[in-house]
């Protein structure tokens, strides 16, 4: 396994939520990730980021390590679930609040 791969394994087992986006929750770097960001915030769940614009590295390998194109990529439980097109589809559904649910996510303090 690649540096780059086992650092991405170790992100993903090691956070509960995590999304690989364009920026930072605050100030999202594109339209995808703000929706992203929007959706997650907006269910009141425990997340963390990685800003894939301050490391190249973690940048393309993301998309390999998912076999997955486009920036931002969430992954549950360390599981990989999609990017934001996904992300709004399984919302609207109600399927991404079960998943929370059934996964046992932490709810956002505060």
């Amino acid at each position: 396994m690649s540096d780059v791969n086992a650092r991405l394994s170790d992100i993903v087992s090691s956070n509960d939520v995590v999304l690989f986006m364009k920026g930072t929750p605050l100030f999202p770097q594109c339209g995808f990730s703000s929706r992203a960001i929007s959706i997650l915030d907006h269910m009141g769940i425990a997340y963390d980021t990685v800003d894939v614009l301050q490391d190249m590295e973690i940048r393309q390998g993301i998309k390999d390590f998912s076999d997955w194109p486009t920036i931002p990529q969430l992954y549950v439980k360390g599981e990989f679930v999609g990017g934001s097109d996904i992300m709004m589809e399984m919302y609207e559904a109600g399927e991404l609040q079960q998943m929370m649910q059934d996964k046992a996510v932490a709810r956002a303090e505060g």
